[in-house]
């Protein structure tokens, strides 16, 4: 049986259509505000305190405490370009035509006849800024009334953005907004070699870490240099978490606590091997927290497999703005997750698709991949080519570490086996959550395979992927 594109995301928008309405929070009628707050990291992984990390984030525990933690949220894609246009866009990044970089010599734009999340609202009478990073291509389509953007080099300056963000809502008259603060932070800063702790910024105290006190993830070595540059990351982090509350505080103090939907996540994984620009577990498991006004229930934790595809749509579903009646990315792929906001779990949310196709210019390795709650399923469709590492991954103290180290391994996984890798890949992940025994070429795994490469395929033909079997030069076809 075949099934089109429309069949296929229409079955999923009509299936979460009647799921969980009765714990939905309340959206605000037509006489009050919706409001939407979006904050964006650049680079953090899944280190949270109130998930258990050892880095210390106290205003995200309590924003996590006062709404929800997505536990199994997902990227899109790994690379910060890519994803953040998936978030404002809706699409995968392999259909909205960011497949890399924006900036510099990389590149990359958003299709012409893309229209993005901000500009729909503004049609839909919204107050639009960004505080921060935009990172997109081109800026125009993004239709922000307002881009406060720190000058350089304070874009570490996170009490700024702040109290930016709190002027521009004190600006505003009685029109709705749509807010996006995107910080720099934890990315590598300069010369990668450091995460711009290098001095004191106002109104934070610094959170510095010894060694001991991080943790070392899955997918790296236990050295020195690690711990040492994973401690810097550390204190990146915190000091973001210390800017998001200064920016909610403002949030609070201009009265609009509690008439905004806020909506924290990050881009990719943290910027270290074999996770940030990596489909792999570490490179697209991030937070996710949500906090809605009027939900009845708060403090909860979702199992639900959500990914940054349905966050166009819930912001959609929170404002009542919709897309051109004739847009021909309709119906978008994606979900409202406003449903799930009362619950811990829900049936249906069982997998999420990444897609992936450069980082910088010169650096292509297009995969595309399908993760289950039992398997990881990944297609590389160069496989000949070697898997590169991002600039500032490959300038980092943590590489330096691994690679003067003989026998050094990214976790589990060998230096060749990260670089070089097969056609298929398939992992069972609650056997080897690691993602190293390949199961694709195993004969008593041959359904699975074909089960997920299946799903894949009809995701990809959905989706519109340029790279699909048939198609030539998706790069120049699209630009």
């Amino acid at each position: 049986m075949t099934i089109n594109r429309r069949e296929f995301l229409a079955a999923g928008l009509a299936a979460a259509a009647t799921r969980l309405r009765a714990q939905a929070p309340r959206r605000p009628d037509a006489a009050h505000r919706r409001n939407v707050l979006l904050i964006v990291a650049d680079d953090h992984g899944y280190d949270l305190g109130c998930a258990g990390g050892k880095v210390r984030t106290p205003t995200l525990d309590a924003l996590a405490r006062d709404g929800v933690l997505f536990t199994d949220a997902y990227a899109s894609v790994s690379s910060c370009s890519s994803s953040r246009a998936t978030l404002y866009t809706g699409l995968y990044s392999h259909t909205n035509g960011m497949y890399g970089l924006a900036h510099d010599v990389h590149n990359f734009s958003l299709l012409d006849d893309v229209k993005t999340l901000p500009w729909m609202l503004k049609q839909a009478g919204y107050a639009t800024a960004l505080v921060g990073k935009l990172h997109v291509k081109p800026e125009a389509a993004l239709a922000y009334d307002a881009w406060l953007e720190p000058e350089r080099p304070l874009v570490r300056d996170v009490a700024a953005m702040g109290h930016a963000a709190g002027k521009w809502l004190r600006e505003q008259g009685p029109r709705p907004f749509f807010l996006t603060v995107a910080y720099s932070d934890p990315h590598r800063a300069g010369d990668a070699s450091n995460f711009g702790n290098t001095r004191d910024w106002p109104e934070v105290k610094r959170e510095r870490y010894a060694l001991v006190d991080v943790a070392i993830p899955s997918h790296l070595p236990d050295l020195p240099g690690v711990r040492a540059d994973l401690a810097e990351y550390y204190e990146a982090v915190s000091r973001m978490d210390a800017g998001i509350g200064i920016l909610l505080r403002e949030l609070k103090d201009t009265g609009h606590a509690d008439d905004t939907l806020v909506i924290y996540l990050s881009d990719n994984g943290r910027p270290f091997p074999g996770a940030k620009d990596n489909l792999y577990y570490e490179g697209i498991h991030l937070p996710l927290i949500v906090r809605a006004p009027g939900a009845a229930k708060r403090g909860l934790r979702n199992r639900a497999m959500v990914s940054w595809i349905d966050i166009a749509p819930t912001v959609l579903d929170w404002t009542g703005a919709t897309p051109p009646k004739d847009y021909r990315y309709l119906p978008l792929p994606g979900r409202s997750i406003l449903p799930l906001l009362g619950e811990a779990d829900a049936t249906g949310w069982d997998e999420v698709f990444a897609t992936h196709s450069f980082h910088e210019i010169d650096q292509y390795y297009p995969t595309r991949s399908l993760r289950t709650r039992r398997y990881s399923y990944f297609l590389n469709l160069q496989p000949a080519l070697e898997v590169p590492i991002a600039s500032d991954v490959a300038l980092s103290p943590a590489w330096k570490a691994i690679t003067t180290t003989p026998g050094a391994r990214l976790g589990k996984r060998t230096l060749d086996a990260f670089h070089h890798r097969p056609a298929e890949e398939l992992y069972d992940l609650a056997a080897d959550p690691d993602e190293v025994v390949n199961l694709a070429g195993k004969a008593e795994h041959a359904q699975t395979l074909a089960d997920l490469r299946r799903r894949l395929d009809v995701w990809r033909t959905a989706t519109h992927d340029p790279w699909q079997k048939g198609v030539t030069d998706p790069f120049g076809r699209a630009h």
